[in-house]
């Protein structure tokens, strides 16, 4: 027969469970990061270095997009270029000598320019060997070209009316790296080397993104190179700007009228087209970095894993001590959780710190503006903290299950 025991009438009831507060969760939580602090920086750092990956993936590709949109604003989306192609019979095509102001006939046709191929080298000076051409070509250009491309000079003039007649030279802005030219002093002109006389060198362009030719380029006035060069007159390319709602109409009869009695044998390209491939390109690289990010912030997750089960290990006496006392399994998992949350969300905002620190770095090492998505940096945050509610899921139901008798044992 059981014996029941009764309660005096006059016992007071037990008291129940009191909960913990949000403040209180989190400052049970950090108390065991503070006990341990280098267990807890190694612990952070893998999810710092995550995030970080993350951060500068998604970042750095906005910043060249950026600064790539940018550049085709500056230079125009509605150049169209025109090239020779080949003939029936495999030959390369030549382009009339009137394609240019056949061109400026058509009527959303804005500005038409053009380049000659000179069959000669371009070197510093006349002791270096011929065949050095250091991978730069020459060209026949008139004083017009510069604003069909929307170019700039970076030091001295372009081509003018008179230049253009006589001996002179401009630089592409690769074209004069190679060729150790960096400025230009009208008082006393650098000199180079082309087709066996000297030609001054009365400016350097800056950088033009959508006529990359023209940057490893050497451009000779259109009469100087004729009288000088043994140049034809012929253009081989053919630059033209068209309103930018009817660049593809334009595109559609510029083969014609480049060469009316040869359409086939004219090339017509969009540059900006070519540039937004490229584009698409940086897209794939980028996703390929960014799930190697997610591969570092995963080990990151594991790391805080291990490190919460072993702290549930070297703490049983304390969380023995704690539910002798009266905390409840949910106060013992709160407890773990928060730690585990409180550790991810440390190495998460060191290393939206770091990707930040990275993204302006290499944006103002490439000349680009910093862009920094916001949903990035708020996102890496909270990626990070998900991972350490995930990662700390099991030590801390783990803890919760041990009864003080276990743990004090």
């Amino acid at each position: 027969m059981t014996a029941v025991i009764d309660r005096p009438p006059d016992a007071q009831p037990l008291p129940s469970p009191r909960r913990l507060g949000t403040r209180d969760v989190l400052s049970l939580g950090a108390h065991g990061m503070r006990t341990r602090p280098l267990r807890a920086v190694l612990s952070a750092l893998g999810i710092a270095i995550g995030i970080a990956a993350m951060i500068a993936v998604v970042s750095i590709p906005a910043s060249s997009s950026k600064a790539l949109a940018d550049q085709i604003a500056a230079l125009g989306p509605n150049l169209l270029v025109a090239k020779p192609g080949q003939t029936f019979f495999g030959e390369d095509a030549k382009l009339p000598q009137s394609a240019v102001p056949m061109v400026k006939r058509i009527g959303p046709v804005t500005g038409a320019a053009a380049t000659g191929n000179i069959k000669a080298s371009v070197r510093r000076t006349d002791q270096v060997a011929a065949n050095e051409t250091s991978g730069l070509a020459v060209y026949a250009a008139r004083p017009d070209l510069l604003g069909v491309l929307n170019g700039s000079v970076y030091s001295g003039k372009f081509l003018d009316g008179v230049s253009g007649k006589f001996p002179g030279v401009v630089l592409g802005s690769v074209a004069a790296t190679r060729l150790g030219i960096s400025r230009v002093d009208p008082a006393a002109p650098p000199q180079v080397w082309i087709g066996g006389q000297w030609f001054s060198v009365v400016g350097i362009l800056n950088a033009m993104p959508l006529a990359p030719e023209i940057e490893r380029s050497v451009l000779v006035g259109w009469d100087s190179a004729k009288e000088r060069l043994g140049f034809d007159g012929h253009p081989t390319t053919v630059y033209a700007r068209a309103q930018d709602s009817q660049v593809k109409s334009v595109r559609g009869i510029l083969a014609a009228t480049v060469s009316p009695e040869h359409p086939n044998e004219v090339d017509v390209s969009l540059p900006s087209e070519a540039l937004a491939a490229q584009k698409l390109v940086d897209q794939s690289f980028s996703a390929l970095f960014l799930a190697l990010g997610g591969v570092a912030l995963l080990v990151g997750g594991v790391g805080v894993a291990n490190t919460m089960v072993i702290s549930v290990l070297e703490r049983r006496r304390e969380i023995g001590l704690r539910r002798a006392l009266g905390a409840t399994r949910r106060q013992i998992r709160g407890q773990f959780l928060a730690e585990s949350v409180l550790l991810s969300g440390l190495g998460g905002i060191v290393g939206v710190v770091i990707g930040v620190g990275v993204t302006a770095g290499y944006a103002l090492s490439q000349g680009w503006p910093a862009v920094l998505p916001p949903l990035a940096l708020v996102g890496g945050v909270g990626i990070s903290a998900l991972v350490g509610a995930i990662a700390g899921a099991y030590p801390a139901m783990r803890a919760a299950r041990l009864t003080p008798t276990s743990a004090l044992a």
